[in-house]
């Protein structure tokens, strides 16, 4: 589309311009008619109508493990976890299963979790590198900056998949998995149409990512297009602290008092209750990131109010495989470690599993030594690569702390485990300390440790001594499902988190009338002896502010010419909070709105669009009408495919 087809972002909020002024700059501009910055609520845009879903499913779809878990509309207290997995590893409760996937030499999808691992496990290494297995791959939506549809990623061999694919793949054996054990439940063909179904991200994921996880559920026939709100994106956090706010007392563990907390009777909430107005932040702690949330609670209905724009990083527990592969690159080699782990791919799989057993007994007061099993095949390539033993290189390597035990294991002093942890838990800490010296943030009562991440004792202790006592710090007893129970409860009343705080600023590029001293010279274009300000950023919502569900941003605009067919509007966003222009350092392009004016034109000489726009949910959303039909215009906001 050449750059005249497009709605130019030199619009004008000049409310007493009558002339429009984009039609005569000779580009085909729109003219937003009525700044009309007054975002009030419509009472009948509060809620939109549920339909009548039978049963809410949500899956929790996590960077090392994901399940999923539903309840019946009709008995909504009744959560169901996911039937037990197949498979299974020492020492880990298998609730969930590994997100690991497998493809079959020609990319078609062969199986996901244990499955996955132990069939490519099994085959023979020349026979293995044809084939696609992936694990980890979550990650990717969150660290790359440029993401779209057309991005990829490496599987184990080596070679590249398209990431959509991965995921529609994933998702799509989620959905099969839930839809028959629901026959089996009801005794009879369960029909699609009936679920709404709740997919799970992480809260400090960019619109794109969050975008890009709804491409993939439609790929996967999830959901159709047609059929957008059969399917909601909820915010871990935010899922986790819907579960939180029902505890009852017998279900958590308060660490200030290290025991499951008694004296109370076992049908109050959280330590003796919530009430109205407890301010209370939840960690998650996940495999990738994590993520925090801060909720304030409005009784009786125990509506929640956010207090702070979420926040958090990729400071999930695999930062420690990270830092165990990290520790063995410097005892035998990082070209040794590469090779082994494309030439045998599967062992690295086996030596990774080994690890995470022992990764979960790291303890802060353990004083026995921790053993990690080298498979054979380590051993046995590391003596034809190196020309000498595993034992030699251990040896001979200035790593404190790791040694060979005779039973072929690499024997690490508990010191040595503890600083795999150190950097990654030193983020997390460092991330609370500055979040709890934000003014929002004074008189937490309850601090919850949710996520898999949140059973090290190891990063329980550091929370503990970094808040001294200024919140309880709480841990909910099933902590790895807290956020798939949460996101059963969402899909069931996506309404209880009634306000929300902008992640950044949103908005666009106008003209404005040029005024003399506030304005910068260079900015200024004559055009009819007026003379205007371009590349003005118009604020729709600021960062970190406060934006309430169903509240609505207005604006209003007119094709430039009548024939136009397609409105688009680029969107801008940047962290700041106050920015004057969309050239402005930090600020940049980040999606388009595209208004579908084709088939609505009509005898008034200007047509003027009004576009409502959405910030209080948990995804953007955008609606149109034509002003003088009162007929509706398609509206869609794309973060993608920028």
């Amino acid at each position: 589309m050449s750059e005249n087809d497009s709605a130019i972002d030199h619009m004008t909020t000049d409310a007493m311009s009558t002339a429009s002024p984009a039609k005569s700059l000779g580009d085909p501009g729109i003219t937003p008619l009525s700044p009309s910055h007054s975002s009030q609520k419509d009472a009948d845009s509060n809620e939109p109508s549920a339909p009548s879903f039978v049963v809410v499913v949500a899956i929790d779809f996590g960077t090392t493990s994901s399940g999923y878990a539903y309840s019946f509309t009709k008995e909504p207290e009744c959560i169901h976890i996911m039937r037990r997995w197949e498979g299974g590893d020492p020492g880990v409760s298998n609730q969930k299963t590994p997100t690991t996937i497998l493809l079959t030499p020609d990319r078609k999808f062969h199986s996901f979790g244990y499955a996955a691992r132990d069939f490519y496990h099994d085959l023979d290494p020349t026979e293995a590198k044809h084939w696609f297995y992936l694990e980890k791959f979550k990650m990717k939506l969150h660290t790359l900056a440029n993401l779209s549809i057309e991005t990829d990623i490496q599987a184990a061999n080596g070679k590249r998949v398209k990431a959509l694919d991965i995921f529609s793949y994933a998702l799509s054996f989620f959905k099969d998995q839930a839809l028959k054990e629901l026959s089996d439940q009801t005794g009879g063909e369960f029909n699609n149409a009936d679920v709404r179904w709740v997919i799970t991200v992480p809260a400090i994921w960019k619109q794109p990512a969050k975008q890009f996880m709804r491409e993939a559920a439609y790929k996967a026939g999830l959901v159709s297009r047609d059929n957008p709100d059969q399917l909601i994106i909820a915010l871990e956090p935010e899922a986790a602290s819907i579960y939180c706010r029902k505890l009852r007392l017998h279900q958590m563990i308060d660490l200030c008092s290290k025991t499951a907390v008694n004296g109370y009777s076992p049908t109050e909430s959280v330590g003796a209750g919530m009430v109205q107005g407890d301010r209370y932040v939840v960690v998650d702690c996940g495999g990738g990131t994590v993520d925090l949330t801060v909720h304030q609670i409005r009784l009786p209905e125990g509506h929640l109010k956010e207090l702070y724009k979420a926040s958090g990083g990729p400071y999930g527990s695999i930062g420690i495989d990270y830092e165990f592969e990290k520790l063995l690159c410097k005892i035998f080699g990082p070209d040794f470690i590469d090779q082994f782990k494309i030439k045998r791919p599967a062992a690295w799989v086996d030596l990774m599993i080994a690890f995470e057993s022992r990764k979960r007994a790291a303890a802060p007061d353990r004083s026995n030594p921790l053993n990690i099993n080298l498979p054979f095949s380590f051993i046995d390539y590391y003596k034809k690569f190196r020309g000498h033993s595993v034992e030699h290189a251990l040896r001979k390597s200035n790593v404190d702390f790791v040694k060979w035990s005779s039973q072929g294991m690499l024997r690490m002093n508990p010191d040595a485990m503890n600083a795999l942890f150190k950097p990654t838990i030193d983020h997390i800490i460092q991330h609370l300390s500055e979040l709890f010296e934000k003014p929002e943030l004074t008189n937490i009562k309850f601090l919850f440790l949710v996520g898999g991440f949140a059973e090290s004792p190891l990063l329980q202790q550091a929370v503990q001594n970094m808040l001294q006592g200024r919140s309880r710090i709480i841990i909910p007893h099933d902590v790895g499902l807290t956020i798939l129970k949460g996101a059963v409860l969402f899909g069931l009343d996506p309404g209880v988190i009634k306000v929300r705080r902008s992640p950044l600023t949103y908005g666009v590029g106008v003209l404005n009338r040029y005024v003399e001293g506030k304005h910068p010279p260079d900015k200024m274009l004559v055009k009819d002896g007026t003379r205007w300000c371009t590349d003005v950023f118009d604020t729709f919502i600021a960062s970190d502010q406060s934006v309430a569900l169903g509240e609505t941003v207005k604006r209003s605009y007119t094709p430039a010419k009548p024939s136009q067919q397609v409105i688009v509007i680029h969107i801008y966003c940047t962290e700041r909070e106050d920015v004057a222009f969309i050239s402005d350092p930090g600020v940049r392009k980040c999606g388009t709105l595209r208004l579908d004016v084709s088939g609505t034109e009509s005898p008034a000489t200007r047509r003027e669009i009004q576009t409502l726009m959405q910030f209080g949910d948990t995804e953007i959303r955008a609606m149109a009408v034509d002003v003088t039909t009162s007929r509706s215009v398609k509206a869609s906001i794309d973060f993608l495919s920028q």
